[in-house]
C-alpha cells in the first residue's frame, strides 16, 4: 500500500527478499541523509492491532543501514553485527512510521549509529547499532541511493 504517503517519499528500490515481504518501505533522500517511511498495515500488526515489535526492529535495522550509507557516502551493504532496541510507545495500525539515523562514529571497518522512529511525530522506538564496513575486496555490490548518484 503506497497511498497516504507524506511528500518527498517514494518507493525504496531495496524492497527485495525479506524486506519485500515486510514492506513496502518508502524513502526520502535529503541531501546527505535518507529517511525511511512505512504505512503500518494489518500484516505488520500483532493481535492487539499495533505494529509488531519484530517489524519495528526490522524497520530500524534498515534505517540504520540505509541512513548510515547516505550520511557517510558508503555505497556497500552494511551488515548489522550488533543492535539494541528500546520500545517506547505502541504504533497503531494505519499510522505512518518514519525513521532518522545519526552516525556516532566511523572507523575503517565499523559504523556506529543510532536511529529514532516516530509515529505521528512522536518517538515510538529507538535503536543503536554497529554495522560492518566491508573491505574493498568485499563481496557486496555497490549500492546507489536515490537522488545521491
Amino acid at each position: 500500500m503506497t497511498n497516504n504517503v507524506p511528500d518527498g517519499f517514494k518507493i525504496f528500490e531495496g524492497n527485495v527478499g525479506f524486506v519485500g515481504l515486510t514492506g513496502t518501505l518508502m524513502i526520502k533522500p535529503v541531501e546527505m541523509d535518507a529517511y525511511l517511511g512505512l504505512r503500518i498495515e494489518d500484516k505488520h500488526c500483532n493481535i492487539a492491532n499495533i505494529c509488531h515489535g519484530g517489524m519495528l526492529m526490522t524497520f530500524a535495522d534498515m534505517q540504520l543501514g540505509v541512513g548510515g550509507q547516505a550520511i557517510t557516502g558508503i555505497r556497500k551493504f552494511l551488515p548489522t553485527i550488533q543492535m539494541s532496541c528500546d520500545f517506547v510507545s505502541p504504533v497503531p495500525n494505519g499510522t505512518w512510521l518514519e525513521g532518522r539515523t545519526q552516525v556516532i562514529k566511523q572507523t575503517r571497518t565499523l559504523l556506529f549509529a543510532t536511529c529514532i522512529l516516530t509515529a505521528n511525530e512522536k518517538t515510538v522506538f529507538s535503536s543503536s547499532g554497529i554495522m560492518k564496513i566491508p573491505s574493498d575486496q568485499g563481496t557486496y555490490a555497490d549500492i546507489s541511493l536515490p537522488g545521491q548518484d
